[in-house]
């Protein structure tokens, strides 16, 4: 079983994932997170095997919460979930440790198995 943190500080985003997540039998959402600070300790909390990370959160937004578990919880996996394509921000990400980085609007099969791939391990690419 695949353990996930959802962070995402829309509401209708957050609830869409969990329930595209939770509906596969071998995923499990453990909390789902509004803001970056409540995105780090959830996942000091409740030790995720991956975390969907939104790039702008209240708080420090998405590159806070990679670089505080990339230095506190390395072993959990990140994927980015993001509106934000920009080169920019994707390199930014790619710098703390993010592997993999959808952009919203993607199909709902792509997050499932992208999500499964990094549950599994090793680390993938940007």
């Amino acid at each position: 079983m695949t353990r996930i943190l959802v962070c995402d500080d829309d509401a209708m985003i957050s609830e869409a994932l969990q329930e595209v997540l939770e509906a596969e039998a071998d995923l499990t959402v453990v909390a789902v997170a509004r803001t970056a600070p409540e995105a780090v300790e959830l996942a000091e909390r409740h030790s995720p095997d991956v975390v969907v990370l939104d790039v702008r959160m209240p708080g420090g937004g998405g590159v806070h919460v990679a670089r505080e578990l990339r230095h506190r919880r390395p072993e959990i996996r990140v994927m980015v979930f993001s509106a934000h394509a920009d080169p920019a921000t994707i390199v930014e990400m790619r710098h703390t440790g993010v592997t993999e980085y959808l952009v919203k609007g993607v199909p709902n099969a792509e997050i499932v198995d992208t999500v499964r791939r990094l549950g599994r391990g090793p680390f993938g690419e940007l």
